[in-house]
């Protein structure tokens, strides 16, 4: 076989959307083979289809994009992303480099984020996952993204596995394997909450992945401080950042988390676009699915909660609380000023919705505190029994 078409072989077994009735990545269970994918998503997939197979004739070949993920004594969850890119072009040059920057020690350089979106996703690309001593064959799913759970045997603290594409591309993800005995763990939001937006919210995806550079943008101050002295007092704290932003945003975020020393942990943040479901995606259902599903992997760990009072966070860690007890330890609000509340939802003050669920939470018995910033929560911080001691 010749070397061209042994790459035209090899572009037609990974350039295929992954189809219903295949076993989705980071899911146990399959879909329904009767389900009939949303129009918007079967629309999506024939234009991927076709791009990627222009792309492929030309020379591109498939790379893989790591993100940081976690885990337990047993097993990790594994998070990635598969695209084509030309030959030419250095993996530390891809779009997607550096979203593992604020748990590594090596630098990243800076980009600006609407690089991130000039890229061709390959769906069902099969990937060979190493971890440990243990070897996995897993595939990406229908937007080209890996979110995995695979066996493993490793111990407590930062590992990396390594991913390997059939072209032989290669990438190594960093994973936190959380410690049996850490009983308490942080969810931080993003926006609003460790960086100041001060945009309308239709807007504030589109700027801060497209324009605007990770130098520019602005820390929450003592956001930091805060996290520090909780993982000071809980030694082994696990840290995750949960956010409705795109996956192409990971790179500026990660970049922007390591610039203002906030502590390493894996992002939890989500594809744009159709679902197999709808033509657009619910950032509230992805944060409580989210959460449900660290409470379910990490049963003996409770988390403290931090958000801001501009959006939705007040009601989903209220229901957090109220449906999840158990596992919520606090809930830590940001209070935005006047002009921030104007922007995030046209009102001048939290709606009467969020007061609401900021008073059902405390009735569950678990500390709401707010404050104006990372200063003014960590006063209330030293002053709630529960977290002082």
């Amino acid at each position: 076989m010749s070397a061209g078409t042994e790459h035209r072989a090899v572009g037609r077994a990974v350039l295929r959307a992954a189809r219903p009735g295949s076993r989705t990545t980071g899911s146990a269970q399959p879909p329904s083979p009767t389900r009939r994918m949303h129009v918007a998503a079967r629309l999506e997939d024939s234009f991927d289809r076709a791009v990627a197979g222009v792309l492929a004739r030309r020379g591109w070949t498939v790379r893989i994009e790591a993100f940081a993920g976690y885990g337990a004594p047993g097993w990790v969850r594994v998070m990635a992303r598969t695209l084509l890119a030309p030959p030419q072009v250095r993996a530390s040059d891809l779009p997607g480099a550096g979203a593992e920057a604020h748990v590594e020690a090596r630098p990243a350089a800076p980009v600006r984020g609407w690089r991130s979106f000039a890229t061709a996703e390959v769906a069902g690309a099969p990937l060979r996952v190493r971890v440990g001593d243990r070897e996995h064959e897993v595939v990406t799913d229908r937007g080209g993204y890996l979110d995995v759970v695979l066996d493993a045997d490793l111990s407590p603290g930062w590992h990396h596995v390594t991913l390997t594409s059939q072209d032989g591309a290669t990438a190594q993800a960093p994973v936190m394997v959380v410690d049996p005995a850490v009983r308490v763990g942080l969810v931080s939001d993003i926006d609003d909450t460790v960086m100041v937006t001060r945009l309308p919210r239709p807007l504030v995806a589109a700027w801060n992945v497209l324009v605007r550079h990770e130098n520019a943008r602005e820390p929450v101050p003592g956001m930091n401080a805060l996290y520090a002295e909780l993982r000071q007092r809980n030694p082994g704290m696990p840290v995750v950042y949960l956010s409705t932003g795109a996956w192409n945003a990971a790179p500026a975020i990660a970049r922007f988390l390591r610039r203002h020393g906030y502590p390493p942990g894996p992002l939890l943040l989500t594809d744009w676009g159709p679902t197999n479901t709808g033509w657009f995606r619910s950032g509230r259902a992805h944060k409580v699915a989210r959460l449900r599903r660290l409470f379910r992997e990490l049963p003996d760990v409770r988390w403290v909660l931090v958000g801001d009072d501009g959006q939705r966070d007040p009601e989903i860690y209220a229901g957090a609380a109220e449906h999840h007890p158990d596992h919520v330890e606090a809930i830590l609000l940001r209070q935005l000023t006047f002009s921030e509340h104007v922007l995030a939802h046209g009102l001048p003050a939290p709606t009467p919705e969020q007061r609401t669920a900021e008073r059902a939470a405390e009735n569950e018995g678990i500390p709401v505190l707010q404050g104006a910033d990372g200063y003014a929560l960590r006063q209330a911080v030293h002053s709630e029994a529960r977290l002082a001691r």
